[in-house]
């Protein structure tokens, strides 16, 4: 079986344990390699064109103005077929209960049918939010499997966590 792990993550100022941390590595960055590590595959990370403000309270009012306005931000890059992968994991932040809708803009490009997805969301306390909902929804076609919520503050220390959740994942 062949992996894809489709990421966004973003460094800088971001919400830890209370506080406004600068990171120089994302939170949903760490998860994507501990996923790619432990079960092999391809990455693929999402980035977009006009980026994302660096102070994170004006990055979070943006990303709020892009889910209600149902927003498809354009990307430097798309990745064109998944008709090599049986497994897609699909790692974002938490962004207002869903992932960033710039990975919407992506997903919404690909042929789900036969594939198995898997969310992961990197949050603050919301967990998965409607993560696994989207993913049905956008993804139609694909089973969806259990997804994995990592709180931020623990993603870089949560390889092994995430380790054994993807192993059990393409196994399932």
């Amino acid at each position: 079986m062949s992996n894809l792990i489709i990421y966004y993550s973003r460094a800088g100022e971001n919400y830890i344990s209370g506080s406004i941390k600068k990171l120089d590595k994302g939170n949903t960055e760490y998860v994507a390699e501990f996923i790619r590590k432990a079960v092999g595959g391809d990455i693929f990370q999402i980035e977009t064109v006009k980026e994302y403000s660096k102070n994170y309270y004006e990055c979070i009012e943006e990303a709020k103005q892009e889910l209600n306005e149902n927003a498809r931000p354009e990307l430097k890059k798309y990745f064109g077929s998944i008709d090599g992968y049986d497994n897609i994991f699909v790692c974002g932040p938490c962004w207002w209960g869903t992932f960033p809708t710039a990975m919407f803009t992506q997903l919404e490009k690909l042929d789900w049918n036969g594939k198995k997805v898997f969310g992961v969301m990197t949050h603050g306390g919301s967990g998965l939010g409607s993560c696994e909902d989207d993913l049905r929804r956008i993804c139609a076609g694909a089973e969806v499997g259990k997804g994995l919520a990592v709180r931020g503050a623990d993603a870089p220390n949560s390889e092994e966590v995430v380790a054994e959740w993807a192993k059990n994942s393409v196994t399932a």
